[in-house]
């Protein structure tokens, strides 16, 4: 036995214990939260986790705004780092996808989910502590382009409670992509399947919607499917919440309110991955 895999035995063991000696009234709780540590605690041992989530978006931030920054002006005037980084966040967004799909189906395939089936927890929990997981170190990620962003010219202007606003809306938002992570890692069941898989969906989606130009630029065709993006949506938002220029908006619901949108679009992916994840889990277990 690698030392790896003694690790990885010794620490499921501990997880066992504390699982069994768990409080009954606050088990599921207890459960998600040594999960969740758990996967947070191999993030030192394996740095290259973090990549999607902490230092993707802060190449986009740089790449953007020093070698393609000067040759893009938002329409109507205005600050193009400030543009930028507001649509930076709404990618740093979708940076956990490929880190817990590769993740979930890297348990998959060690025989992990199978050994966690084993214990007496909810069944839930196991995919639950995988997405608070993500989103703590998704939080990393925001702080690197938050700390970027204010080096490069951004900075929040809108209120307190609007700032405070649009972080709890990336994390919303964040927390319903996370399930459709955990739902493309249970059916792909191998780490590079399930990355080739969220990165062709990721790249398009970015590159096809607000979060770098004004989509009111688009060619016909182009731009209502842009216009439709929920990470266009997302960016929107941003820039509105953090009062940066936004450009010219098409007379669509998506960008006229896209607070609103975002938040539909985070409760429409929720209501679809999280009973799918779910069942899958527990279709895997018969």
């Amino acid at each position: 036995m690698t030392r790896a895999a003694r690790s990885h035995a010794v620490e499921d063991a501990r997880l066992a214990a504390h699982v069994l000696r768990a409080p009954r009234i606050s088990h599921s709780f207890h459960e998600v939260r040594l999960l969740a540590g758990r996967s947070l605690r191999h993030i030192p041992r394996i740095p290259e986790k973090a990549f999607g989530a902490v230092l993707l978006p802060l190449v986009f931030v740089l790449l953007f705004a020093y070698v393609f920054g000067s040759a893009i002006q938002v329409p109507g005037g205005g600050n193009y780092h400030a543009y930028l980084v507001s649509g930076i966040f709404a990618q740093t967004m979708i940076g956990t996808l490929p880190g817990i799909a590769v993740g979930v189906a890297s348990d998959n395939r060690s025989g992990l989910m199978d050994r966690l089936r084993t214990l007496p927890i909810a069944r839930g929990s196991v995919i639950a502590g995988r997405t608070v997981a993500e989103l703590v170190e998704l939080c990393g990620g925001l702080l690197v382009v938050a700390l970027c962003g204010l080096i490069v010219g951004w900075s929040p202007d809108g209120s307190v409670v609007e700032t405070a606003g649009a972080f709890a809306l990336l994390l919303f938002m964040a927390f319903a992509v996370t399930w459709a992570g955990v739902w493309v890692g249970l059916m792909v069941r191998d780490p590079d399947g399930a990355d080739g898989i969220v990165m062709s969906i990721i790249f398009p989606a970015m590159f096809l919607s607000g979060i770098f130009v004004p989509v009111a630029g688009l060619p016909d065709g182009l731009r209502q499917i842009a216009e439709l993006n929920p990470l266009t949506s997302l960016a929107t938002a941003m820039r509105q919440l953090f009062h940066s220029p936004t450009g010219p908006l098409p007379d669509v619901f998506t960008l006229q309110h896209p607070v609103i949108t975002s938040l539909i679009w985070a409760v429409v992916l929720m209501a679809i991955f999280v009973p799918l994840a779910i069942r899958r889990y527990q279709r895997m277990g018969r």
